[in-house]
């Protein structure tokens, strides 16, 4: 059972949030955000207060940008209770780990053993297969596939569509390109793109 919780961030991917946390049922909602933004649908915006928290409110952090999604996880963990939201449709086995504030979105398929980091996105109908490890901060972006055992390290943004083939070992806070192939390791800090991937920057 859900807290009271907090959305942090009220952009696009805040909306989504917001209406995964609906489906779970979760009707106590309070949308935070350091800039001035109109209020989403019937929820007002408020600016984050470090004093109203309590172990009584969970949270979601609801920004894309995984460096920035850090610095808030960074700040607010010793104050609030992170929670783990999943949309009822995503298939997820029961030997899954999953840390703390990862979002796993509609139509998410993550299979056997795997386990998965803290504030992690795993976004629209993305697959991830077995035995695959996700550090912390990760984005697996809508439509994209992680064959088995593949390894992504922190903070790493894997594009829209794009395919890690099995075995791949992914470095910290690198970004593979939407619609990548990727076939060979990727290190840390690396940007990759194209079918065959291809490091073009790192």
């Amino acid at each position: 059972m859900f807290k009271p919780t907090i959305v942090f961030g009220a952009s696009g991917h805040g909306k989504v949030v917001i209406e995964l946390l609906e489906i779970n049922a979760i009707t106590e909602i309070t949308i935070w955000d350091d800039a001035e933004r109109p209020e989403v649908w019937d929820y007002p915006v408020e600016k984050p207060y470090l004093q109203k928290l309590s172990a009584d409110y969970g949270m979601v952090i609801a920004i894309g940008n995984n460096s920035t999604r850090k610095e808030v996880a960074e700040k607010y963990r010793e104050h609030v209770d992170f929670v783990i939201p999943v949309h009822p449709s995503a298939a997820v086995s029961r030997r899954v780990n999953v840390g703390k504030g990862t979002v796993i979105m509609a139509g998410v398929v993550i299979n056997t053993d795997t386990k998965i980091g803290e504030h992690c996105i795993i976004n629209t109908s993305a697959s991830i297969d077995h035995d695959c490890l996700l550090g912390d901060f990760v984005h697996i972006s809508p439509n994209a596939t992680l064959c088995g055992d593949v390894q992504v390290g922190e903070g790493t943004h894997i594009g829209a569509g794009s395919v890690v083939i099995q075995g791949i070992r992914i470095g910290k806070w690198s970004t593979i390109g939407a619609g990548t192939v990727v076939i060979r390791d990727v290190p840390d800090y690396a940007t990759v793109v194209g079918n065959p991937g291809k490091v073009i920057k790192g």
